[in-house]
């Protein structure tokens, strides 16, 4: 397996990730999602990606199971924040999502810390400034090393910035 450098951080993470959509909390159970994680990670696999969206929490949940037979230093455990259920603040980027929703996800992850917390998609309802202050403030207090995006324009990254 080759590694690369997450952006321009120090950050080595594998050429290939496994994500868990589609398959934990549906297609897998918690032994077929032990021995996947484990070949991927017997492989090289150091990237584990997940999301509080996915099968409605459970593939956290079932990932965080197996984490616990892994060293945390040799892992980058990657998640994603936006849909975490269906109260009015349950969804979106706002300070109190991004909060409440990354503690929910370690919870569930049964982590002290998201090695990388991705904003799912952009969130036309509440102001970059905002989400971009969560997000500084959840680094601050070491519940999230980096952060990214997914699905956002150019623009939207350059706004943030």
């Amino acid at each position: 397996m080759e590694y690369r450098n997450l952006g321009k951080s120090g950050l080595k993470v594998s050429e290939l990730s496994f994500g868990s959509w589609l398959t934990f909390g549906g297609a897998l159970d918690l032994q077929g999602v032990r021995q996947c994680m484990h070949a991927a990670f017997d492989c090289g696999v150091n990237f584990f990606d997940n999301a509080e969206a996915y099968a409605e929490g459970v593939s956290e949940l079932l990932m965080g199971e197996v984490l616990k037979e892994f060293k945390r230093d040799e892992l980058v455990i990657s998640t994603k924040i936006f849909w975490g259920g269906k109260g009015p603040n349950m969804t979106g980027l706002s300070w109190k999502h991004l909060v409440e929703g990354t503690k929910n996800s370690l919870k569930r992850l049964k982590l002290d810390y998201i090695d990388l917390l991705f904003c799912h998609r952009p969130d036309p309802c509440t102001p970059i400034e905002e989400t971009v202050r969560a997000i500084d403030t959840l680094v601050k207090e070491g519940l999230v090393f980096y952060w990214g995006t997914s699905e956002w324009s150019a623009q939207g990254i350059e706004m943030a910035h």
